[in-house]
């Protein structure tokens, strides 16, 4: 066998014993967001993960001293390496929120004849009051989506 032949083939075995090594070595990941939330970190979609022997932290507030909380109670449970990736939002708006439904709904040229009240709850907004025909509800269940801050649209108390 010449020197090529011998390389590849010692290539080859090395190639077919690291592999389960490699494979075995594998990082675990484990969710500790049951532990934060035990613990008392009360942030919105909260999920925490360890992985490789670092914390990852994820969510949404609008406190950034409870964000800044997660990472603190990471540190507390000895992790030294902590990534904490809790985003910090805007509080809603809820009078901004109705003042821009009102403007939409009251310009719009197929929503006349209807009458409605606005009302805006943490970004949800519920319309009530009167429509002259569904295409109305339809209309402003579009317009009303599409205004930043507005999370959802209830049109329940909508009738003809």
């Amino acid at each position: 066998m010449n020197r090529k032949a011998t390389a590849t083939l010692l290539l080859a075995l090395a190639t077919i014993l690291c592999v389960p090594l490699a494979q075995a070595q594998q990082t675990q990941v484990q969710d500790l967001t049951k532990l934060f939330r035990d613990g008392g970190i009360n942030v919105d979609r909260l999920q925490v993960v360890e992985v490789g022997g670092i914390v990852v932290i994820r969510g949404r507030t609008n406190d950034a001293e409870r964000a800044a909380e997660a990472g603190r109670f990471a540190t507390s449970l000895g992790y030294t390496r902590v990534a904490n990736l809790v985003q910090l939002a805007t509080p809603v708006d809820d009078a901004a929120i109705q003042r821009k439904v009102e403007r939409a709904l009251g310009i719009h040229r197929s929503m006349e004849g209807s009458n409605m009240q606005i009302a805006s709850r943490d970004g949800v907004v519920h319309l009530s009051g009167r429509i002259t025909n569904e295409l109305q509800r339809d209309v402003a269940i579009q317009l009303v989506r599409n205004i930043d801050g507005v999370k959802s649209v209830d049109t329940a108390g909508l009738q003809r």
